[in-house]
């Protein structure tokens, strides 16, 4: 029954993030068109140094901070699934919220060089739906603040709402990277190719992980029962004693 309603949950909330998504993709192509138009009208945008840097700059905080901390604090904290260790899962937990914390100081400075450099107008995909994650990814870090402890009567309900929250916000962060990542080459007729192909590597390793964290310890415990199985003395390597207490009866 478990594994039925877990399988449920995680099937309404791939639903969802797909529903969520789709707009955004119709967006993003209308919105694609329409700088690749103007691009054709020699309007590609001329950036000065100090502006490219500070885009770049802007890029990577959010990659650091949505594409890569948040999956990673996710990894971290499935690791005390099954911990009986109390050190061990108290240093998981603590790693957990540090790189949260982390993931959300970042986020804090890119929105205010995005509000002090950057001319946000959110007439586009990136930049609306960058100003929600910039929302909601204190979400998690919030709740996480008012964590009720193990056995408690809400603790269910939290855990299913911090975990649908965080992986929610790393999945729509993710998305707008690659948004981000497009926006940059439409606006700049700059190569970002590289870039795609690295961040899906990560984000390929990372999902790779996360399934395999599923079944670590179906295969630890197979594992142990195949080795288990594999020492048991068979008929012909029976010890002498056992020999001796088989003889008579043959």
């Amino acid at each position: 029954m478990i594994r039925i309603t877990t399988q449920k949950v995680i099937l309404h909330v791939a639903i969802f993030i797909i529903v969520a998504l789709l707009p955004l993709v119709t967006a993003t192509q209308k919105h694609t068109k329409k700088i690749i138009h103007e691009c054709s009208d020699h309007k590609v945008l001329e950036l000065s140094p100090k502006l490219s840097f500070q885009i770049i700059l802007h890029g990577i905080l959010l990659w650091a901070s949505m594409g890569f901390l948040m999956p990673i604090a996710i990894l971290v904290i499935r690791m005390s699934n099954k911990e009986q260790n109390g050190r061990r899962l108290k240093m998981i937990v603590y790693t957990h919220a540090s790189l949260q914390l982390l993931s959300v100081l970042l986020v804090a400075v890119a929105t205010i060089m995005s509000v002090i450099n950057f001319q946000n107008f959110f007439d586009n995909t990136h930049q609306r739906l960058g100003l929600a994650l910039y929302v909601a990814i204190w979400l998690p870090f919030i709740t996480g603040i008012f964590r009720p402890d193990r056995g408690s009567k809400n603790r269910g309900v939290w855990y299913a709402f911090h975990w649908l929250i965080g992986v929610t916000v790393t999945l729509l962060g993710i998305v707008n990277v690659y948004i981000g990542l497009q926006a940059y080459n439409t606006k700049t007729m700059k190569s970002t190719s590289v870039w795609n192909w690295l961040f899906s590597i990560e984000v390929g390793v990372i999902a790779f992980i996360y399934l395999f964290q599923e079944k670590w310890q179906y295969i630890k415990q197979s594992g142990g029962i195949l080795g288990n199985e594999s020492v048991r003395p068979t008929d012909q390597e029976a010890s002498p004693t056992q020999k001796k207490e088989i003889s008579p009866m043959a």
